[in-house]
């Protein structure tokens, strides 16, 4: 398993997130809805396929240490917890950072900028993202 490999697979898992994410309202009530908004079953399969096509692939290599990464963000996907699938998600490129500071894995230029580019996809994610409040969080301007 190649580094580019790896970056599809972990690609197909934020491509995933994102859609999910694109779905939900902005604002969830859970007096309104207990259980929270999960992903279709047929959303859930394919993150999980992308995750068993990780786990055959990497046994042999030395990314097999991300796969339990990769299962805490199926089962936060799974029960629609977002914020708890884009957490190991970022633990991952931040993995495959160090295990490339320390020359464990080979990455090209072009692999480099897609590390930047999904952690970018997945702050987008996170709430906070976009302040409704212009300032907001700069404190009270003296007047």
């Amino acid at each position: 398993m190649t580094t580019g490999e790896v970056l599809e697979i972990f690609g197909s898992l934020v491509s995933a997130l994102k859609a999910y994410c694109a779905k939900l309202p902005t604002v969830v009530h859970l007096s309104m809805i207990p259980g929270g908004v999960k992903p279709t079953p047929e959303a859930i399969e394919a993150y999980e396929q992308t995750v068993y096509r990780f786990r055959t692939q990497s046994a042999p290599t030395p990314f097999r240490k991300l796969t339990d990464l990769f299962i805490e963000s199926l089962e936060a996907f799974e029960a629609g917890k977002v914020l708890a699938a884009v957490q190991p998600l970022l633990a991952v490129l931040d993995h495959l950072e160090r295990m490339q500071r320390d020359k464990e894995i080979q990455v090209a230029a072009s692999e480099e900028k897609r590390f930047g580019d999904y952690r970018q996809a997945l702050y987008k994610i996170m709430p906070g993202n976009q302040p409704e409040l212009e300032g907001a969080g700069r404190g009270l301007s003296p007047t």
